[in-house]
């Protein structure tokens, strides 16, 4: 029997599922332990991000492919700052905002997201997504939530495998959902 599966992307493209520039094409790297968040799962997010987009500032940290800050421009969002270790994956993402037509509405930075980023901006929305094989979500919120980057009503989007729980009381689980090895989490400080 001859299999008719396709896919829905090549391996190295994700697709914009929404917004402005919903259908849009982007590539990226090939970089160990980049994962991009899969097309379902994204859908889930800015679901639940309905109406808290509309001229937010984002940061995306572990920004990898560039998916899930490229969706929220698409969405609304005025501005994100994208924060990858990787030149490879900070040239992609400089690649895909020119492609875009949106450079003004956003900045790229090579550092170490597991570490403390000191910036001039207070965030609306916050998407972390470490590499899952790295255990970073813990020690990433703890110097993020010490940050003057968040005000109280920040939206933190947490991408973990499904394994790893997330406990923080300063934190408030708003939403929660897992999909496959996934477990996706929207909170606010509490």
């Amino acid at each position: 029997m001859i299999s008719k599966t396709r896919r829905a992307q090549p391996s190295n493209q994700l697709r914009i599922i929404g917004g402005a520039w919903r259908g849009r094409k982007l590539s990226f790297p090939s970089v160990e332990g980049l994962r991009p968040t899969p097309d379902r799962v994204r859908e889930t997010v800015f679901n639940w991000l309905t109406g808290h987009l509309d001229g937010a500032q984002c940061l995306d940290l572990f920004a990898g492919s560039g998916a899930l800050g490229f969706e929220a421009l698409s969405r609304g969002a005025r501005y994100c700052c994208f924060i990858d270790r990787s030149d490879l994956v900070n040239q992609a993402i400089k690649a895909s905002a020119q492609t875009l037509g949106c450079g003004e509405h956003v900045s790229v930075l090579q550092r170490d997201s597991s570490q403390p980023v000191s910036l001039d901006r207070v965030f609306d929305v916050v998407f972390l997504d470490p590499p899952f094989a790295n255990n970073l979500t813990a020690p990433c919120l703890k110097w993020l939530l010490a940050s003057n980057l968040l005000r109280s009503d920040t939206l933190l989007y947490l991408e973990t495998p499904k394994a790893v729980t997330v406990h923080d009381e300063r934190l408030q689980t708003l939403k929660e959902k897992t999909m496959g090895d996934v477990t996706c989490r929207l909170m606010v400080q509490r």
